[in-house]
Protein backbone atom coordinates (compact mmCIF):
# COMPACT_ATOMS: atom_id res chain seq x y z
CA UNK A 1 0.00 0.00 0.00
CA UNK A 2 1.25 3.71 -0.88
CA UNK A 3 2.46 5.28 2.57
CA UNK A 4 2.19 9.00 2.32
CA UNK A 5 4.40 10.94 5.25
CA UNK A 6 2.37 14.18 6.54
CA UNK A 7 0.02 16.45 8.20
CA UNK A 8 -3.51 16.95 7.17
CA UNK A 9 -3.47 20.58 6.71
CA UNK A 10 -0.58 20.64 4.99
CA UNK A 11 -0.96 22.51 1.70
CA UNK A 12 1.86 20.25 0.28
CA UNK A 13 0.71 17.16 1.47
CA UNK A 14 -3.17 17.85 0.55
CA UNK A 15 -2.23 17.67 -3.22
CA UNK A 16 -1.40 14.28 -3.34
CA UNK A 17 -4.07 13.46 -1.07
CA UNK A 18 -6.39 15.17 -3.18
CA UNK A 19 -5.27 13.29 -5.93
CA UNK A 20 -5.27 10.02 -4.12
CA UNK A 21 -8.97 10.72 -3.45
CA UNK A 22 -9.86 11.11 -7.05
CA UNK A 23 -8.38 8.21 -8.54
CA UNK A 24 -9.95 5.99 -5.37
CA UNK A 25 -5.95 5.37 -4.55
CA UNK A 26 -5.52 2.92 -1.44
CA UNK A 27 -2.99 4.68 1.03
CA UNK A 28 -1.36 4.75 4.71
CA UNK A 29 -1.23 8.66 5.77
CA UNK A 30 1.22 8.68 8.68
CA UNK A 31 1.52 11.74 10.67
CA UNK A 32 4.79 14.28 10.25
CA UNK A 33 5.29 17.63 9.95
CA UNK A 34 4.46 20.21 12.21
CA UNK A 35 3.41 19.42 15.63
CA UNK A 36 4.10 15.70 15.04
CA UNK A 37 7.59 15.61 14.57
CA UNK A 38 9.11 12.71 13.33
CA UNK A 39 10.60 15.00 10.35
CA UNK A 40 13.79 15.30 12.28
CA UNK A 41 14.23 11.88 12.88
CA UNK A 42 17.20 9.69 11.30
CA UNK A 43 14.96 7.50 9.83
CA UNK A 44 12.89 9.90 7.84
CA UNK A 45 15.78 12.12 6.67
CA UNK A 46 17.02 8.91 5.02
CA UNK A 47 13.93 9.18 3.01
CA UNK A 48 13.49 12.93 2.62
CA UNK A 49 16.95 14.40 3.41
CA UNK A 50 15.02 18.03 3.30
CA UNK A 51 13.32 16.55 6.37
CA UNK A 52 9.78 18.26 4.32
CA UNK A 53 6.47 16.89 3.85
CA UNK A 54 5.19 15.07 2.16
CA UNK A 55 7.39 11.99 1.30
CA UNK A 56 6.01 8.86 -0.58
CA UNK A 57 6.89 4.98 -0.24
CA UNK A 58 5.55 3.12 -2.89
CA UNK A 59 6.41 -0.32 -2.34
CA UNK A 60 9.60 0.78 -1.61
CA UNK A 61 9.92 3.55 -4.02
CA UNK A 62 10.86 6.61 -2.47
CA UNK A 63 9.76 9.72 -3.19
CA UNK A 64 9.37 13.84 -1.92
CA UNK A 65 8.40 16.84 -3.66
CA UNK A 66 4.77 17.56 -3.42
CA UNK A 67 4.02 18.02 -7.29
CA UNK A 68 6.87 15.20 -8.04
CA UNK A 69 4.65 12.73 -6.41
CA UNK A 70 1.35 14.12 -8.39
CA UNK A 71 3.09 13.57 -11.84
CA UNK A 72 4.54 10.46 -10.31
CA UNK A 73 1.20 8.87 -9.21
CA UNK A 74 -0.80 10.28 -12.48
CA UNK A 75 2.04 8.85 -15.26
CA UNK A 76 1.59 5.32 -12.83
CA UNK A 77 -1.46 5.02 -13.18
CA UNK A 78 -1.99 6.57 -16.53
CA UNK A 79 -4.47 9.12 -15.15
CA UNK A 80 -6.27 11.75 -17.67
CA UNK A 81 -6.22 13.97 -15.40
CA UNK A 82 -1.98 14.52 -16.29
CA UNK A 83 -3.28 14.86 -20.12
CA UNK A 84 -1.54 12.56 -22.73
CA UNK A 85 -1.24 15.18 -25.38
CA UNK A 86 2.14 17.06 -25.01
CA UNK A 87 0.39 20.61 -25.49
CA UNK A 88 -2.37 20.08 -22.81
CA UNK A 89 0.36 18.24 -20.73
CA UNK A 90 2.83 21.17 -20.40
CA UNK A 91 -0.65 23.54 -19.54
CA UNK A 92 -0.94 21.78 -16.75
CA UNK A 93 2.67 21.36 -15.67
CA UNK A 94 2.75 25.33 -16.51
CA UNK A 95 0.24 25.49 -13.71
CA UNK A 96 1.31 22.91 -10.96
CA UNK A 97 4.67 25.20 -11.31
CA UNK A 98 3.40 28.36 -11.04
CA UNK A 99 1.63 27.45 -8.55
CA UNK A 100 5.03 27.71 -6.35
CA UNK A 101 4.91 31.39 -7.04
CA UNK A 102 1.35 31.71 -5.81
CA UNK A 103 1.95 29.81 -2.45
CA UNK A 104 5.05 31.92 -1.68
CA UNK A 105 3.38 35.50 -1.74
CA UNK A 106 0.21 33.94 0.01
CA UNK A 107 2.07 31.96 2.56
CA UNK A 108 3.23 34.95 4.72
CA UNK A 109 -0.75 36.12 5.30
CA UNK A 110 -1.73 32.09 5.94
CA UNK A 111 1.39 32.10 8.54
CA UNK A 112 0.86 35.67 9.92
CA UNK A 113 -3.30 35.29 9.95
CA UNK A 114 -3.96 31.86 10.83
CA UNK A 115 -0.37 30.26 12.71
CA UNK A 116 0.45 33.35 14.20
CA UNK A 117 -0.70 35.22 17.38
CA UNK A 118 -1.99 39.11 16.45
CA UNK A 119 0.25 40.03 19.20
CA UNK A 120 3.50 38.57 17.15
CA UNK A 121 1.80 39.76 14.09
CA UNK A 122 3.56 41.77 11.04
CA UNK A 123 1.04 43.28 10.21
CA UNK A 124 3.29 45.51 6.80
CA UNK A 125 4.71 41.73 5.58
CA UNK A 126 1.12 40.78 5.91
CA UNK A 127 0.17 43.75 4.09
CA UNK A 128 2.42 43.43 0.89
CA UNK A 129 1.96 39.36 1.04
CA UNK A 130 -1.92 40.39 0.28
CA UNK A 131 -1.09 43.02 -2.33
CA UNK A 132 1.24 40.55 -4.37
CA UNK A 133 -1.25 38.03 -4.16
CA UNK A 134 -3.81 39.95 -5.29
CA UNK A 135 -1.82 40.55 -8.80
CA UNK A 136 -1.52 37.13 -9.55
CA UNK A 137 -4.75 36.11 -8.58
CA UNK A 138 -5.95 38.79 -10.89
CA UNK A 139 -3.67 37.31 -13.44
CA UNK A 140 -5.58 33.74 -12.58
CA UNK A 141 -8.61 35.58 -13.38
CA UNK A 142 -8.22 36.93 -16.80
CA UNK A 143 -7.02 33.17 -17.79
CA UNK A 144 -10.07 31.98 -16.12
CA UNK A 145 -12.66 34.49 -17.86
CA UNK A 146 -11.65 32.29 -21.53
CA UNK A 147 -11.83 28.69 -20.05
CA UNK A 148 -13.60 26.29 -16.45
CA UNK A 149 -10.00 25.40 -15.46
CA UNK A 150 -6.63 25.93 -15.41
CA UNK A 151 -5.61 24.07 -18.11
CA UNK A 152 -8.51 24.05 -20.34
CA UNK A 153 -11.76 22.88 -20.85
CA UNK A 154 -11.42 19.50 -18.42
CA UNK A 155 -9.87 19.23 -14.52
CA UNK A 156 -6.23 18.12 -14.51
CA UNK A 157 -3.38 18.17 -12.13
CA UNK A 158 -2.90 21.93 -12.93
CA UNK A 159 -5.73 22.86 -10.94
CA UNK A 160 -4.41 21.02 -8.09
CA UNK A 161 -1.51 22.90 -6.46
CA UNK A 162 -3.20 26.44 -7.20
CA UNK A 163 -6.47 24.61 -5.43
CA UNK A 164 -5.33 23.87 -2.29
CA UNK A 165 -4.12 27.39 -2.12
CA UNK A 166 -7.43 29.23 -2.95
CA UNK A 167 -9.07 27.50 -0.33
CA UNK A 168 -7.02 29.63 2.08
CA UNK A 169 -7.52 32.75 0.53
CA UNK A 170 -11.18 32.46 0.58
CA UNK A 171 -11.35 31.58 4.18
CA UNK A 172 -8.94 33.76 5.44
CA UNK A 173 -10.21 36.78 7.02
CA UNK A 174 -8.83 39.02 4.77
CA UNK A 175 -10.51 41.68 2.42
CA UNK A 176 -10.57 40.22 -1.32
CA UNK A 177 -10.64 42.06 -3.96
CA UNK A 178 -13.43 41.00 -6.76
CA UNK A 179 -11.99 38.12 -8.87
CA UNK A 180 -15.22 36.19 -10.22
CA UNK A 181 -13.75 33.93 -12.66
CA UNK A 182 -11.27 32.64 -9.64
CA UNK A 183 -14.55 32.27 -7.22
CA UNK A 184 -16.36 30.44 -10.48
CA UNK A 185 -13.35 28.21 -10.32
CA UNK A 186 -13.36 27.34 -6.75
CA UNK A 187 -17.12 26.77 -7.29
CA UNK A 188 -16.21 23.87 -10.12
CA UNK A 189 -13.39 22.23 -7.78
CA UNK A 190 -15.91 22.19 -4.41
CA UNK A 191 -18.40 20.18 -6.61
CA UNK A 192 -15.71 17.43 -6.42
CA UNK A 193 -15.97 14.87 -3.24
CA UNK A 194 -12.11 14.42 -3.34
CA UNK A 195 -11.25 18.63 -3.30
CA UNK A 196 -14.15 18.86 -0.16
CA UNK A 197 -13.10 15.65 1.71
CA UNK A 198 -9.32 17.19 1.53
CA UNK A 199 -8.96 20.63 1.03
CA UNK A 200 -12.56 22.34 2.63
CA UNK A 201 -11.51 21.90 6.21
CA UNK A 202 -11.24 25.03 9.15
CA UNK A 203 -7.73 26.59 8.32
CA UNK A 204 -4.74 25.41 10.99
Amino acid sequence: MLKIWGRANSVNVQKVLWFCEELNVEYERIDAGGPFGVVDTTEYRRRNPNGLVPTIDDDGFILWESNAIVRYLAAKLQSNLWPALPRMRAEADQWMDWSHTLWAALRPVFLGLIRTPPEKRNEAAIAEALRKTDELLQLVDLHLAARPYLAGDEFTIGDIPAGCAIWRWLEMPIDRPARPNVVRWFERLAERPAYRKVVMSPLT
